[in-house]
């Protein structure tokens, strides 16, 4: 869904694989060790109340629900919040659509040089990149940098489209352990209601499929860092993620929003030159149609994590 307003009047700008792999080569991610990638349950680490209390306290400022599930790689800590409930995903599948196709082009080196044409009536809601190039269509490889780092929703479409519609996204998803996944729709037409199922997983399943997609072995090395410079370099989540994290810290993200429930979203990894990766996972919905969308909610959230997160763990603090 349109979660890109602020950006309506940026020229975005494709590029090729080859300038795809030069950036790549830029962008180093201390990455967890093979321990620290299983999320552990051990609470004895922090006061679980702690963060909980806040998360209701900021919670209550809203007429809505907060989703929260975030581990810290350095330590295992977990910090979670209605993480096993649904909310409506929105745009934050796009990272689910690209990772697929990125685990087909595994086994099939040229698929990303496939061109796809889609016409007008293809144009669904945000779309600042494939309306474009109408004329000429679009290599799947550019399709779906519009589809995560410009939450272009053509894009997605077009990309699951070409391999057999919403199920190409959701039959990945379930195929890597996120087994609450259930987008059914395409982009522009996903249900924001929280009431129903259809378009929605859980913040514990969401967060760890980012996790697994950008620092574990689900996909070859460099399929893992296209996906994640696509992240890295989104446009659309300046106020979410972002904007909670301490100073210095990179984040590789990707937001999602809809006009109906106030829904606001974000999920990706966050690190720092002292630290490794945070999975971070962030749902907000609310309860009336109308609501308008509260970024400062994702933000503010990321701030309790974060805050939490550095009383038990001292590379925080560096």
């Amino acid at each position: 869904m349109n979660d890109n307003n602020f950006f309506r009047n940026r020229k975005p700008m494709i590029i090729s694989l080859f300038k795809h792999l030069i950036l790549i080569s830029t962008i180093t991610i201390p990455l967890a060790s093979a321990s620290d990638m299983v999320p552990t349950n051990n609470t004895q680490r922090s006061k679980p109340n702690l963060p909980q209390e806040k998360l209701t306290q900021l919670e209550s400022s809203f007429d809505g629900r907060i989703g929260v599930y975030a581990l810290n790689t350095n330590n295992g800590q977990i910090i979670a919040y209605r993480a096993n409930e649904r909310f409506p995903v929105q745009s934050t599948m796009k990272i689910i659509g690209a990772a697929a196709l990125l685990k087909l082009n595994e086994s099939n080196e040229s698929l990303l040089q496939e061109k796809i044409h889609y016409t007008k009536d293809d144009l669904i809601g945000w779309t600042p990149v494939t309306k474009l190039h109408l004329d000429k269509g679009m290599t799947l490889i550019n399709l779906a940098e519009a589809a995560v780092t410009y939450s272009d929703n053509t894009a997605i479409n077009s990309i699951m489209r070409r391999f057999g519609g919403p199920k190409f996204s959701t039959n990945f998803a379930l195929s890597i352990g996120n087994s609450s996944y259930n987008v059914t729709h395409y982009d522009g037409y996903m249900n924001s209601n929280p009431k129903n199922p259809e378009d929605t997983s859980t913040p514990k399943d969401m967060a760890i499929s980012v996790q697994n997609l950008t620092l574990g072995k689900t996909l070859n090395q460099p399929q893992r860092q296209l996906l994640t410079t696509w992240m890295r370099n989104t446009v659309t989540s300046y106020k979410l993620i972002r904007a909670g994290v301490p100073m210095g810290w990179a984040v590789a993200d990707k937001s999602g929003g809809s006009g109906d429930y106030g829904v606001r979203n974000d999920i990706g990894i966050a690190w720092s030159p002292s630290c490794k990766p945070v999975v971070l996972a962030i749902y907000t919905v609310q309860n009336k149609k109308e609501a308008q969308s509260r970024d400062d909610i994702v933000a503010l959230t990321t701030n309790i994590i974060f805050d939490e997160f550095a009383k038990h763990d001292n590379c925080f603090k560096n």
